[in-house]
């Protein structure tokens, strides 16, 4: 696991805990209190008491194979993709792992796929989760927790060999306690994440509020769901098409989520790098190629870009 954070520290201790050998990479005071006394999840009502390896790149580089594992999930912030594809490639070359990102935006699988070749990418995403680290070697996580993974890109009319282990992930994740699903079209899934966290996300830095106060307010929800229209628009640059119907269908899902705190709000606070270009910048990106207005994601990003908020 690629970044024992919030969603990946959870994830990697619910798989732990159901006996399978999981590794961890993470850096700092989080990953000397991992070495020194494990990781501790607080979910739900439970905690989960996870005694792993825990290991910095290097290390992960030094004392294991790639081939060591069966697959190498990426629950990183999309801002690092670039920069661990550049330091783990030549270690990743070495065999040929399969690897499943776990992260937000629809950039992430390009760039490994670019890195590795597409034969070797699954694309994924946690969906109802919230999941921080309060503090070293601690991680908090609330909500269903699902992953939803397939192969990417998709090969149409030919039998994948990625599928046999996908389904293998999604059994041992079943058996973990962890809600899974295998699509047939991870690009549209992929989107339709994207959606929601283009329309709660970058409005939630600007704010300081969480999800409930956003989507209950008789404003700010109207840009809520602006946001979200708009990247379902620039989802067709990808060949994805989703409708009105879908983004409503998003934005009462998100509206009946608790009062979650987005990841980006949070980063802000702590006065982290933000996710904007790979949420935000990802539907720009798109409406700028197919030549569409998107005012209210154009004009929410212009302001966390200087700082406002």
């Amino acid at each position: 696991m690629i970044g024992a954070g919030g969603v990946g520290g959870y994830y990697g201790a619910r798989l732990a805990e159901a006996g399978h050998r999981v590794v961890l990479t993470a850096r700092g005071a989080h990953l000397a209190a991992l070495k020194k006394k494990g990781l501790l999840v607080h979910y739900e009502n439970r905690q989960i008491e996870c005694r792993v390896p825990a290991v910095d790149h290097a290390t992960l580089m030094q004392d294991y194979q790639p081939g060591d594992f069966d697959v190498v999930a990426i629950a990183l912030k999309s801002t690092a993709t670039k920069a661990v594809l550049d330091e783990l490639g030549p270690w990743l070359a070495q065999s040929d792992v399969p690897v499943l990102s776990l992260q937000n935006g629809v950039d992430n699988e390009p760039l490994i796929a670019k890195r590795l070749g597409e034969s070797r990418v699954l694309g994924g995403l946690a969906v109802r989760i919230g999941g921080h680290i309060v503090g070293p070697g601690v991680v908090e996580a609330e909500g269903v927790a699902q992953i939803i993974m397939g192969e990417w890109p998709v090969v149409p009319d030919e039998q994948d060999a990625r599928r046999p282990l996908l389904e293998i992930l999604q059994t041992a994740f079943e058996k973990a306690g962890i809600p899974s699903m295998v699509s047939d079209n991870i690009r549209s899934e992929l989107w339709r994440k994207l959606v929601i966290n283009n329309g709660v996300n970058p409005i939630s830095a600007l704010t300081g509020l969480d999800t409930q106060s956003l989507t209950r307010h008789p404003r700010f929800s109207q840009i809520v769901q602006g946001m979200m229209a708009e990247a379902a628009a620039a989802a067709k640059a990808d060949g994805v098409e989703l409708g009105k119907a879908d983004v409503d269908e998003m934005f009462a899902l998100i509206s009946s989520f608790n009062a979650i705190k987005t990841s980006m709000l949070v980063d802000k606070e702590k006065g982290r790098p933000l996710e904007l270009d790979g949420i935000a910048g990802a539907v720009l990106r798109r409406s700028n190629e197919l030549g569409i207005d998107a005012p209210y994601t154009t004009t929410v990003n212009a302001l966390l870009e200087h700082g406002l908020g």
